[in-house]
């Protein structure tokens, strides 16, 4: 008997918890070897989940969630598919700044300007940006 192996593409919302995931460590400055001690895995294993590859089962999604100090349901927060009719519109776009997000800049972004503690220079920033970018303020 012929062996014939089958690619099986990835399910969307593993892909989606594994992004997710990718963010919350990438944001805290966690590596994928950080998390993996802690979880008892390999670093491998951690790319496996953050790419969807492979499916995370709820007792070691919940020991993810404690060392990154998030809900699990966090990791299922703005999933396409996973919203009610109600709260769709809050998420337009959401795929852009989740790619934003994940990306160099996106992190390097973010973490500059979590350290920034003044909450009127914080607003100015973003107004700032949202000008530059030719959005209306508000």
């Amino acid at each position: 008997m012929p062996n014939n192996p089958q690619t099986k593409a990835p399910n969307e919302m593993d892909v989606h918890v594994g992004s997710r995931i990718r963010l919350k460590r990438a944001l805290m400055g966690v590596s994928q070897s950080t998390l993996a001690q802690g979880l008892g895995v390999s670093f491998q294993q951690v790319q496996k989940y953050e790419k969807g590859l492979n499916r995370i089962g709820s007792s070691r999604l919940q020991a993810i969630a404690d060392i990154l100090g998030v809900p699990v349901s966090w990791f299922f927060e703005e999933a396409l598919g996973g919203l009610s009719k109600a709260k769709a519109p809050e998420f337009v776009g959401e795929g852009e700044s989740a790619r934003f997000l994940n990306s160099a800049e996106g992190l390097a972004l973010n973490r500059s300007f979590v350290r920034i503690h003044d909450p009127k220079l914080r607003t100015k920033i973003i107004h700032l940006v949202q000008a530059l970018a030719k959005e209306p303020l508000g």
